[in-house]
């Protein structure tokens, strides 16, 4: 007699290979991520004095609630004889002029710019504009570019001694909210896991680029000599584009692990994480095609499995779901217990983290076909 298979059995094959490739790119990731961190440099604390002069650059505007704390970080720099800080009030609605006029008064290695509350000029950017001003007035070999709690010393050296001209290192990234908990982990863990960093530092290839606007130090001459911001004028992710820029230019980069010297709460509350990402994910995967592609890729490495590790009907499927989902765990593990994160229970959660990355990346592009992705009251659209 012959026995023909049920249609459930026939239906659950194509379902069975998504699991298990999906599956096996977690377990091939967390096997990188853990590579990746025996390699992944971390700046010395105890690094010594420099003897070439930086200047630390900060654009603000509304930042009356952040601004004192992170100016204060800077000025208390230990081993900067040459420190100078210049900050540019973009047009502050808020008390940030007030705070930074008696936070200059007492220090006279500060400089505040107040520019008035105005759009950029045609075929910029805000942020990319503000850093350009903020360079244009800097006199120090290196240049930092700053939105958080720093120590100074030890990415200069770091940023010498490696050869670099452009060092980007990762702040410790500060969550509260539920969403922030969810969501800001992936900043770290996503460079951390998916870049080959020492590929990275000896390429030119610009796709090999991981930075954060939060903390960027470069060399001023190699700077000026790409035009600085000026080359990433239009670019929403203006921080990873400097260092495609660099790149581009045959100069060495590097991201490091700045967890133990930088500090930043990069969004506060539930919308503002919403906001702030809407504002600049539909930038982020060269184009609608590229999100789609990237976005079901992880969808598919790290939430399909998981949901077959509960929902699969036969139980090759769901262990191999529960292989892909506890793979995607140890990755999130290895780069949280590296960098000071929560661990657990938050690594427990990396599906439902990227379910939200994927839900803010369809907020991000709706807002941006409408025409109505904002940051700061200024429309994120180059003019």
């Amino acid at each position: 007699m012959v026995t023909w298979p049920t249609t459930s059995r026939v239906s659950a094959r194509p379902g069975t290979a998504a699991v298990l490739a999906g599956s096996a790119a977690a377990c091939a990731i967390a096997l990188h991520t853990a590579v990746n961190l025996r390699f992944l440099r971390t700046p010395s604390s105890d690094a010594p004095s420099l003897d070439e002069s930086v200047t630390v650059l900060i654009p603000a505007r509304d930042e009356e609630a952040h601004i004192e704390t992170t100016v204060r970080s800077v000025l208390a720099q230990d081993g900067v004889p040459g420190l100078s800080v210049i900050v540019l009030d973009d047009g502050s609605t808020d008390g940030t002029a007030v705070i930074l006029d008696r936070l200059a008064e007492s220090d006279a290695r500060l400089s505040v710019v107040h520019a008035p509350d105005a759009p950029p000029p045609a075929g910029w950017l805000g942020k990319p504009w503000a850093c350009m001003r903020l360079a244009d007035q800097a006199v120090g070999s290196v240049l930092v570019f700053v939105d958080a709690d720093v120590e100074l010393r030890s990415v200069v050296t770091t940023m010498r001694q490696g050869g670099f001209t452009l060092v980007a290192p990762y702040p410790f990234q500060e969550s509260q909210g539920w969403l922030e908990r969810l969501v800001q982990p992936l900043v770290t863990w996503s460079w951390a896991a998916l870049v080959p960093l020492r590929w990275a530092e000896s390429s030119a290839r610009p796709s090999l680029s991981a930075a954060n606007g939060q903390f960027i130090a470069v060399d001023a001459d190699a700077y000026r000599a790409i035009d600085g911001h000026g080359s990433v004028r239009a670019d929403v992710i203006e921080d990873v584009a400097l260092m495609r820029a660099m790149k581009s230019s045959g100069r060495h980069t590097a991201t490091v692990d700045g967890s133990t010297i930088a500090t930043c709460r990069m969004y506060d509350g539930a919308n503002a994480v919403v906001d702030g990402y809407a504002k600049s994910l539909w930038s982020a995967f060269n184009g609608p095609i590229g999100s789609i592609a990237v976005n079901t890729l992880l969808v598919g490495i790290y939430v399909v499995p998981a949901v077959a590790a509960i929902t699969a009907r036969d139980s090759r499927t769901r262990r191999i779901g529960l292989l892909g989902y506890a793979a995607g765990v140890a990755s999130r593990t290895l780069v949280a217990r590296r960098t000071g994160e929560r661990a657990l229970p938050d690594a427990l959660l990396q599906p439902a983290s990227i379910a939200a990355f994927t839900a803010l990346n369809v907020i991000s592009w709706q807002r941006h076909v409408r025409g109505s992705n904002t940051w700061k009251g200024r429309a994120v659209v180059a003019g």
